[in-house]
């Protein structure tokens, strides 16, 4: 509905390690998390977390709808390398009915995530 490229626009993703330590994988919507790979990197085990683990995380935050800013809410977070050689990225403003759009550069210098593969293109 948005008309912007699965490529440009994040999603977030929150993954729970085995220690119960939540984190946030960002990473273009037309990916999945490769959880072996984010486990390698991250160094533990990392599961997805269900909506009912993860939404009281985020006050004021539709579930779901969470914007890819994890040090607002005290969690690491990983970017797909797939994003970052993008100008610019477009994600969730905490609910979902509006986007931002920010420059990647930006993003970064304001969230200084951890930037690695973690992910693949899904085969529709």
């Amino acid at each position: 509905r948005a008309h912007i490229s699965g490529n440009c626009l994040a999603k977030t993703v929150i993954l729970k390690s085995e220690t119960d330590q939540f984190l946030m994988a960002v990473l273009p919507a037309n990916y999945q998390v490769d959880l072996d790979g984010i486990s390698k990197i991250h160094g533990d085990t990392l599961v997805l977390a269900t909506e009912m683990e993860f939404r009281n995380l985020f006050p004021g935050c539709e579930t779901g709808a969470m914007p890819p800013f994890g040090n607002l809410f005290d969690l690491p977070v990983y970017v797909s390398e797939s994003l970052s050689c993008r100008d610019e990225i477009a994600f969730n403003a905490g609910n979902h009915k509006e986007l931002l759009q920010l420059g990647f550069e930006d993003f970064k210098r304001l969230v200084k995530p951890t930037i690695a593969s973690f992910s693949k293109k899904k085969n529709w």
